[in-house]
């Protein structure tokens, strides 16, 4: 018997995949609580979100809301109009930046001139596929949420997969692209990071919440002088996306692809129910927004995104100039100052519809990890996303659904202002970095 014992063991010793398993099975209550299995959890929910996308396109009713306007605009740039002014369809004129027109053009061709909506869901479930094998990538590099959170991220949202495949929004083609730049990033490729940054700005503005959080993250990495090249780089794809509406009408190109001031209706909004409807539209208000919005970031960026005792302005010099020697920054840093960047203007938005859910959902679990109160337990993270998911699946909103949805954001946000100054990692020179 004591032969036979020890035979298997070390049976178990020569074959290093029966291990595994062995070690697996012992675990097996662990799986969805121990960081190191995330990888095997997201494998197999990704490859389940395959089936559950086929079921929903094929089992729930398609609606429509904005795709045959996207058509439509698209439709006019196919027939020679190049005046944005003259663009539109008929949920109101084109809004969005040149990206969108080419990438909905392929869209209009692909699906016979719109006309095959099924097929265009199928597409939709494939950007929907490779944004989460994007985000996925980002939580197994830094390997801080638990297993089992994935499941509500994958399985747990309704609204998720209708922005994606039954209502087929600009959004998440948008937040593809930008989960794209963030691996790209992460892997210090920041050149080419900056451009697909750029072409996702391309297709929807609200990218743009990002960018205070990667310039100082350019700031931080290269420098003034070095930042300079990459923003610029950033505006010459804009310049050349854009160029055939701007040679025709610059003025009615910018002003409106990139409407800074666009005023939304108060029937469609989601976090602001609460308020009268004078108060909502009223232009002080939006500036009050405006005001709490950078004044946030700013004090983020001077408290909790740089290394303790750097200035601010050091920023501005060469790495190898700085008082402080130069460090990169490390995975965790450039995911949490660009998701909470994000986080931060989807706090102070002047309203926020269904659709832009998309615009922080997958980053929801990360920065509630992040977040420096130890004692905000497992199980008040998880209520706090349910009750974001049930706000933003409540239509139309109410007075109770915004203020749940405001609270948990200030939750949150309070979390990551407690959390400790985040470390930028290892101090190896920038100068060997061959992807600068």
């Amino acid at each position: 018997m004591a032969g036979g014992n020890t035979r298997k063991k070390s049976a178990g010793a020569t074959n290093p995949f029966g291990g595994k398993l062995h070690c697996l099975w012992q675990d097996k209550h662990l799986i969805l609580f121990k960081t190191e299995y995330t990888l095997l959890v997201v494998s197999i929910l990704w490859f389940l979100e395959i089936g559950i996308n086929a079921w929903v396109i094929r089992k729930v009713s398609y609606t429509e809301i904005d795709w045959k306007a996207y058509m439509d605009e698209v439709e006019g740039v196919i027939n020679g109009t190049y005046d944005y002014t003259q663009l539109k369809g008929d949920t109101g004129p084109l809004v969005y930046p040149a990206g969108f027109v080419y990438v909905f053009t392929a869209l209009y061709y692909i699906t016979s001139h719109g006309v095959n909506i099924r097929l265009a869901q199928y597409i939709f479930a494939a950007f929907y596929l490779i944004t989460l094998l994007l985000v996925f990538r980002l939580y197994i590099r830094t390997k801080k949420v638990p297993p089992y959170v994935f499941f509500f991220v994958c399985c747990a949202s309704y609204r998720i997969h209708s922005i994606f495949v039954l209502r087929l929004f600009n959004d998440p083609v948008a937040m593809m692209l930008l989960f794209a730049a963030v691996n790209l990033f992460i892997d210090e490729y920041w050149w080419l990071g900056c451009g697909i940054y750029s072409l996702a700005v391309s297709v929807k503005m609200n990218v743009l919440l990002f960018a205070p959080g990667l310039l100082f993250l350019l700031l931080s990495q290269f420098g003034l002088i070095r930042t300079i090249p990459k923003l610029s780089l950033c505006a010459a794809i804009q310049m050349l996306l854009g160029l055939p509406f701007l040679l025709e009408n610059p003025v009615g190109y910018v002003s409106r692809a990139f409407d800074l001031g666009r005023q939304f209706m108060f029937k469609w909004t989601v976090n602001w129910r609460f308020l009268p409807e004078w108060l909502f539209l009223n232009r002080q208000f939006h500036l009050l927004l405006l005001a709490a919005h950078l004044l946030t970031l700013l004090l983020f960026a001077l408290f909790r995104w740089k290394r303790p005792g750097e200035s601010i302005f050091e920023l501005l010099k060469e790495p190898s100039k700085r008082k402080v020697p130069p460090q990169k920054s490390t995975t965790d840093h450039i995911i949490l100052t660009l998701f909470t960047s994000n986080f931060i203007g989807m706090c102070f938005s002047r309203s926020l519809h269904y659709q832009f859910y998309v615009w922080y959902f997958h980053t929801l679990p990360y920065l509630l990890w992040s977040g420096g109160v130890k004692k905000l337990a497992h199980l008040l993270r998880v209520l706090i996303l349910g009750l974001i998911e049930l706000s933003w699946n409540t239509y139309p909103s109410t007075n109770s659904s915004s203020a749940a949805l405001h609270v948990c954001h200030l939750i949150i946000l309070l979390c990551l202002w407690l959390a400790p100054p985040i470390s930028s990692g290892s101090s190896e020179s920038h100068e060997k970095d061959k992807h600068q």
